[in-house]
């Protein structure tokens, strides 16, 4: 397969990236595109200071407010402040687990996550738990992976949400050929006739969480289904007719998600789970044409992140995050 470019991050930009106030950023760009080893003494120093200087500590200075705490039911629906969001935040920059953090995450897992399949849910139910005619396929798939990041790979919680993407998710396009079953169908948007894009994303974004020889094979099986599902779309495209564009605003970039998707997250999920198919090649192209003459992508969209806890950047500027994900995206892309 002929592959679009060549992986060229100058060493202008890796300085750039390297130069940024954020530790989480230079420690990413020490990991992802210079390959440094996890025990590296820069990348072990960068870790560390991750929970100490930056993001981290302001979000979590923002999270210890008494006004914060009286928020917490409206963890999902306080947007993007509320604890949903704030941790998807927290696991993006590579924050680890500590007291406050645990915090945290046990409330969702107390109050969000419906108890019967271990799905997660937009609001609690009066019976404990998250409510199951609530659960949404984005937001477990969210909670999956950034749980994970946090720390909870191996709790059985995080694990039995998993499954419930395993088993659940349905990749229907355009006509229901694969049925929701109740409670779980409430929402058309999420389950009906053309399954939700997001849903897709965030469930693999859930997946590559793990390392593949941990995968069963239901998961496997699963996997190729929601794979298939992006590759048939061309990843934003109506699978119907390849020349018209099913989601527009996922050609504008952004950092970071939330619910919302673009194609460059697409890719970064797809390219690290170590996929590669024709089928990928426009999306790739598009993240080609973006790149400036000083090896830098701008966010095009703040998808929000403007109204988070802190603020991660500014639209329509060079961002440090969405240039990280693109280089990425290519490193892998085009790796033999």
């Amino acid at each position: 397969m002929e592959r679009t470019g060549r992986y060229t991050a100058s060493e202008q930009t890796i300085s750039w990236l390297l130069s940024s106030e954020s530790p989480s950023m230079r420690y990413f760009t020490l990991v992802d595109l210079l390959d440094a080893s996890p025990e590296d003494d820069r990348v072990q120093k960068e870790k560390t200071l991750i929970m100490q200087q930056g993001y981290v500590p302001e979000i979590l200075r923002a999270m210890s407010e008494p006004a914060y705490e009286a928020a917490f039911p409206k963890y999902y629906t306080y947007k993007y402040e509320g604890l949903v969001w704030s941790l998807i935040v927290l696991a993006e920059m590579g924050a680890t687990r500590i007291p406050a953090i645990e915090m945290y995450c046990e409330y969702l897992f107390e109050h969000a996550q419906e108890r019967t399949d271990g799905g997660f849910s937009m609001h609690s139910s009066k019976s404990g738990g998250g409510r199951a005619s609530e659960v949404i396929p984005c937001l477990t798939g969210n909670m999956v992976w950034s749980l994970s990041r946090l720390g909870y790979r191996d709790d059985p919680r995080v694990l039995k949400a998993l499954s419930f993407l395993v088993d659940i998710m349905v990749t229907n396009d355009g006509i229901e050929v694969e049925r929701q079953r109740p409670p779980y169908n409430r929402y058309e948007e999420c389950w009906g006739n053309h399954t939700c894009f997001m849903g897709v994303v965030k469930s693999l974004k859930a997946f590559s969480a793990f390392p593949k020889d941990r995968w069963t094979t239901a998961m496997y099986a699963k996997y190729d289904q929601m794979v298939e599902f992006l590759f048939i779309h061309h990843l934003f495209k109506r699978s119907h007719d390849l020349d018209r564009v099913a989601k527009p605003g996922w050609r504008s970039f952004g950092f970071p998600m939330m619910y919302q998707s673009d194609v460059l997250e697409i890719l970064d999920i797809l390219t690290s789970l170590g996929v590669q198919d024709q089928r990928m090649e426009e999306a790739m192209k598009l993240v080609v044409s973006k790149q400036d003459e000083h090896g830098r992508w701008n966010a095009d969209n703040t998808y929000g992140s403007d109204r988070l806890l802190i603020p991660i950047g500014k639209k329509g500027v060079s961002s440090e995050w969405v240039t990280l994900r693109a280089l990425r995206v290519l490193k892998r892309y085009n790796q033999v």
